[in-house]
């Protein structure tokens, strides 16, 4: 009896194996590539599998487009990055019934499209031209967004929300703020190793850079100008003292005066923009965040050159003296700065002690990973890496965004020193102006290093906070 094959292995077709595997491959019922819902955008972000409202979404279509812009509008204005208001648009709209809108987020500016089938397409656009401290509204809009999520609140319901959370007072008063920004000074010129003169020039010297802030807001002053005048204020006080033979050393106290000045926020969204899929909102950001670290450092080098043609003495900043203080001093001064710095970025209240308490955990990590002996340079975006993962737990925990957390925990990790000691050595000291560009550079990639390990940490905890939900409901179903 005959074989249905030949002793080749090839089939009656005169095919062989590995022809056939090819043919099934290439003639697959689904297509290789195809289009997927824009919900599939909310798997990993705490608005996954959203509540879907049924019944008359038509109807009122561009109102709820206009709704979620204003959302979306709000969101950017306190801080927040471009994923996070991609995912709370699209989770909004999802719910409230629009299941057609296609979000694009370029820089400042937020398109929607709604394409229903069989009818004619909406666009609408908002751009956004403002920025405000207040990462206590940023908490409560992502709440919103959850119970929106959730199901139950409806678009008028919504609004109103918005509204009351636009219209409500930031949590601290502007005098408070004032007060806190130049006390997050004072503490971290002691945590650097200031002396306690030192820290109280700080104090004083951020208190005006705060009026000359305000002075700059009321006059109009594009914030580069008013970026630069108040480093050049704090360095040019720190130098003031120093001719006067105040014991105080000037370098601390301008890393002190200009750490709060440091777009920190703004790296972090830039490198979080740029990872999660906006590269021209990444680059806009990047480049405002690179204005205002250029305005820092035109700033010090403009007090620095004016210091020299007065006859300010020559500092030695290769080495500069500090006072060695006891491990749980600089943790309880670190904590404190922290707490400090919170409450100049408007955080709710109820969020500074665990904020604090991140903030702790990613000092001891850091002080770990340097005791291994891993270096100075890695040490700060290792410990970033944890302060992400963390922020992320303890804010979808207290019901905020990861960036609420975060960034005023980091503070403590960004090399001021290392900035001015750069600026002085271009400045001042032609023979190492090389020295000086390394050490700027230097700086630079330690900054974006710890924006990177914040963002990093934050992807890392995604899986381990899936379904997490400010309101602590642990799952959402779909009707």
């Amino acid at each position: 009896m005959a074989s249905s094959e030949d002793p080749g292995g090839r089939d009656p077709g005169g095919r062989d194996p590995g022809r056939r595997l090819l043919g099934r491959l290439l003639n697959s019922e689904s297509p290789p590539t195809q289009a997927f819902s824009i919900v599939d955008r909310l798997v990993g972000s705490p608005y996954a599998n959203p509540t879907i409202q049924v019944g008359g979404q038509d109807v009122s279509a561009r109102k709820t487009l206009e709704f979620a812009l204003d959302l979306a509008e709000t969101m950017f204005r306190y801080g927040a990055g471009a994923l996070e208001a991609e995912t709370s648009i699209i989770a909004v709209t999802a719910s409230l019934g629009l299941r057609n809108v296609e979000v694009d987020i370029t820089n400042q500016s937020i398109h929607l499209n709604y394409a229903p089938h069989d009818a004619v397409p909406m666009s609408l656009l908002r751009v956004v031209r403002s920025r405000t401290n207040n990462y206590a509204g940023l908490a409560l809009v992502h709440q919103l967004v959850t119970d929106i999520v959730a199901g139950g609140v409806t678009r008028r319901e919504a609004a109103e929300r918005l509204h009351a959370i636009v219209r409500r007072p930031k949590p601290f008063p502007r005098w408070m703020v004032t007060a806190a920004g130049a006390a997050f000074a004072a503490m971290f010129v002691l945590f650097i190793g200031g002396t306690w003169q030192g820290a109280a020039t700080a104090f004083l010297s951020s208190l005006v850079v705060s009026q000359v802030a305000k002075l700059a807001g009321r006059w109009r002053i594009p914030e580069f100008f008013a970026t630069a005048a108040g480093a050049f204020v704090v360095t040019g006080i720190a130098l003031l003292l120093w001719v006067l033979e105040v014991p105080i050393s000037p370098a601390t106290v301008v890393a002190g005066g200009i750490i709060l000045l440091l777009p920190s926020s703004r790296f972090v969204s830039s490198v979080q923009d740029a990872i999660n899929g906006f590269p021209v909102t990444a680059a806009g950001r990047f480049f405002s965040a690179m204005i205002i670290y250029a305005a820092i450092v035109a700033g010090i080098m403009t007090a620095l050159v004016f210091g020299t043609l007065a006859g300010a003495p020559v500092l030695n900043v290769a080495s500069i003296d500090t006072v060695p203080y006891p491990g749980w001093l600089l943790a309880v001064l670190m904590v404190l700065a922290v707490v400090f710095g919170a409450v100049s970025e408007q955080t709710a209240r109820r969020m500074l002690v665990p904020t604090a308490g991140v903030a702790l955990l990613g000092y001891l990590v850091y002080l770990g990973v340097l005791a291994l002996g891993v270096g100075d340079r890695l040490a700060p975006a290792l410990a970033a890496v944890v302060i992400g993962a963390a922020g992320r737990w303890t804010a979808l925990r207290m019901g905020a965004p990861q960036l609420v957390v975060a960034v005023p925990a980091i503070v403590f990790l960004l090399p001021g020193l290392m900035i001015f000691r750069a600026m002085y050595g271009i400045a001042i000291q032609p023979g190492d102006v090389t020295t000086g560009l390394v050490e700027m550079f230097n700086a630079f990639a330690i900054i974006l290093a710890i924006a990177g390990g914040v963002v990093f940490g934050d992807t890392v905890a995604r899986p381990l906070t899936r379904g997490w939900h400010g309101n602590e409901r642990r799952r959402i179903r779909r009707r």
